[in-house]
């Protein structure tokens, strides 16, 4: 695993001027996909329940290890589009320690736009998504 070399917010602020490059909404779709392309694969046999996103209508998958202190995550989706989604969340977010993201407000999905611009289901779904990273960075938490 690489080191996290970045704080959480030049992270942030980074995906804040990625998202910014675009002024259509279908740009930043295509740009979701294309993050959503660079996920590490998966592997078939961690596509089980107990590693299922509760609340997304597709199938997301979140699995992680902790090394070192941080939370790795890796993941897939059925649909394209979230899975994009859980691969923005894994670039701010994997390879960071638990008390980090536990502080992190994730205001960085309002910033963006993402959350207003998606269908109720898919942004259901976001929601579902940033409850497990917490969950899991709680579970994970020293403190």
């Amino acid at each position: 695993m690489e080191e996290q070399t970045k704080t959480l917010q030049e992270t942030e602020s980074e995906v804040e001027d990625e998202f910014s490059m675009f002024d259509e909404w279908l740009d930043k779709y295509e740009y979701l996909i294309e993050l959503g392309k660079s996920l590490s694969s998966y592997p078939e046999e961690k596509k089980t329940d107990d590693r299922l996103i509760k609340g997304c209508q597709s199938r997301v998958w979140l699995d992680y290890k902790v090394e070192g202190g941080r939370i790795w995550f890796n993941a897939d989706s059925d649909a394209i589009i979230t899975k994009g989604i859980i691969s923005l969340l894994i670039k701010i977010y994997s390879g960071r320690r638990p008390e980090e993201i536990l502080s992190s407000d994730f205001s960085v999905i309002e910033k963006i736009g993402l959350k207003e611009n998606l269908s109720p289901t898919r942004a259901n779904g976001l929601v579902s998504m940033i409850a497990r990273i917490r969950e899991i960075a709680a579970e994970n938490s020293q403190s």
